[in-house]
């Protein structure tokens, strides 16, 4: 699902935020904590601002060289693209992006329309993840759970279709040993 979601990169205006997967456990809490993982969410808009497709992928860390490299794999040079001020945001004018951004502050996500969209899908996100799986190795899957996610949200137009699209997805995908696969996991837990 991840080689499906590359070969596609965000255009037009996109809004972004980051984000965490992880619980709380005993040991550091907040945003440090080694029980958190750190992804990027992207949702590209159309003419009447309403989502058209969706990206989400791990990052080691929010920084600028992280923000960089995701952006140059996963938006297409030209892109407008709205943040909530997060420094490492500015990465994306390294991919040939437009970056605006609206300073959050203590505001609620719900206070501010411009991240309407971004944060409907974050929610979505949460919320499937607490119904679906209840516990999961989120450092280690965390590539292929956002991929899923992603994946359906992108294909969500045609649900009838969405079985024989992944069908043809998979078949197209390069064959991979069972190995190469938990080293894939591994590589970014």
């Amino acid at each position: 699902l991840s080689e499906c979601a590359a070969a596609h990169p965000l255009r037009g205006d996109v809004q972004v935020d980051d984000a965490y997967l992880g619980g709380e456990r005993p040991g550091t809490g907040g945003r440090g904590s080694p029980n958190k993982v750190a992804f990027v969410a992207a949702v590209s808009l159309n003419a009447k601002g309403h989502p058209l497709h969706v990206k989400m992928s791990p990052l080691p860390g929010f920084t600028l060289k992280a923000v960089a490299d995701w952006a140059r794999s996963n938006l297409l040079p030209g892109t407008d693209v709205r943040s909530d001020g997060l420094n490492c945001f500015a990465g994306v004018i390294d991919a040939g992006c437009a970056h605006s951004y609206i300073v959050v502050g203590k505001r609620k996500p719900r206070d501010l329309p411009q991240f309407r969209w971004v944060n409907t899908v974050l929610a979505n996100l949460k919320t499937a993840l607490c119904a679906a799986h209840k516990a999961f190795k989120y450092a280690k899957y965390a590539l292929q759970y956002l991929g899923a996610f992603s994946y359906r949200f992108n294909h969500r137009f045609d649900l009838n279709g969405l079985v024989s699209q992944l069908i043809g997805d998979a078949i197209r995908a390069r064959p991979q040993r069972e190995w190469q696969i938990r080293a894939e996991a591994e590589v970014h837990a």
